[in-house]
């Protein structure tokens, strides 16, 4: 009998391996603990960690504060009440998923609200072309973080650090300290006013805001999910270098990212006079911190290239939840804020756990 050749003793060889190879996946997945199969299963679908915080936050203080928390308007006011901060998380998202962070956010929403509302009501420019303007600026506000990132090479951190007080100086200075008032708007350009209407459903009361920010959040998750930008996105994020090697246009991704990051902080102003009532040029001063809270809490991390856009909403919800409860069961301001602290800290701390999930 002849001996096997070269070629079929290689085919052999390679058959055995493979089985050998299945056998071990088949191994490691039969003895996997309960703990690896969780820590895999957010690995894949990290958007679960903030539903589940909010499934069981929303039933613990319906049992703690009783039918009073389930009323349709107390569940309603939660929404309103994050609406602002909602959207500018979706801007603080957008950044941190490219591994960035943005400081700069609510002064950009702040300074383009005093903006839009001295063209409206101080020079009595049109209402839509005093908002159109405001957008301009919001994207030009974006714009010059990007190229600072990008052309100067500098940490997105201490570009936005800067231009943080270089925009909170601007609106000081263009709004003289003081405040427009709600009557001078009724007056002079209700329209301001728009996403602070109320609409009732089932006993609620909702705002255009508050749909306004899911609309935003629904734009973003397809352009992310997708398009091609999105991908590029993410992979920018991921792996900088990587991602250029594989031909993204990194530095154009990242310029388009914070240039609309600073849109969607413009149409927030908007929504932000719609909220108060009034343009104020030192409202929303902890937006900032607040937007990035609903960001470690919504699941996206803070060294970029995961998470889904969805998971901010539904961060800004659990904080509003908080809030809610523990003001609804009569714990004071400063345990509130106590808690909310504590939810940052073991956000971050699944987070790294879930990346250490083995392969």
């Amino acid at each position: 009998m002849s001996e096997p050749d070269a070629s079929s003793r290689t085919q052999d060889f390679e058959a055995v391996l493979k089985d050998s190879d299945s056998r071990v996946a088949d191994f490691e997945r039969h003895h996997r603990s309960p703990l690896d199969r969780v820590q895999h299963f957010l690995h894949g679908y990290p958007t679960m960690v903030p539903v589940i915080v909010l499934v069981i936050s929303v039933v613990g203080f319906g049992l703690v504060a009783g039918d009073r928390f389930f009323h349709p308007f107390n569940l309603s006011l939660i929404i309103q009440q994050v609406t602002v901060i909602g959207i500018l998380a979706a801007a603080q998202s957008l950044i941190i998923l490219t591994a960035g962070i943005d400081l700069s956010v609510a002064a950009i929403m702040v300074l383009c609200s005093v903006v839009i509302g001295k063209l409206a009501i101080d020079l009595g420019i049109a209402t839509p072309i005093a908002i159109m303007i405001g957008f301009v600026l919001g994207t030009a506000c974006g714009l010059l973080n990007g190229y600072l990132v990008t052309l100067l090479r500098l940490p997105p951190f201490i570009v936005t650090l800067g231009t943080w007080n270089i925009f909170f100086a601007l609106n000081l200075w263009y709004s003289g300290a003081q405040s427009i008032r709600s009557q001078d708007i009724d007056a002079a350009a209700p329209l301001l006013k728009f996403f602070g209407e109320n609409v009732g459903f089932l006993g609620a009361q909702f705002t255009y805001g508050s749909f306004l920010m899911i609309v935003i959040f629904a734009v973003l998750w397809y352009m992310l999910n997708r398009t091609a930008w999105g991908r590029h996105v993410y992979a920018v994020g991921d792996d900088k270098e990587a991602a250029e090697l594989a031909g993204i246009r990194t530095d154009r991704t990242l310029v388009s990212v914070y240039a609309l990051a600073g849109l969607v902080c413009a149409i927030g102003a908007w929504a932000a006079i719609g909220r108060v009532g009034s343009v104020s040029p030192q409202s929303f001063y902890e937006g900032n911190l607040q937007s990035i809270t609903a960001v470690v809490i919504g699941g996206i991390s803070l060294f970029g290239g995961r998470g889904s856009i969805i998971g901010p909403l539904i961060g800004a919800l659990i904080v509003g939840v908080f809030q809610s409860g523990l003001r609804l069961a009569g714990v004071d301001v400063l345990w509130q804020v106590f808690a909310i602290g504590w939810l940052i800290i073991i956000a971050v701390a699944i987070d790294q756990w879930i990346r250490k999930v083995s392969a």
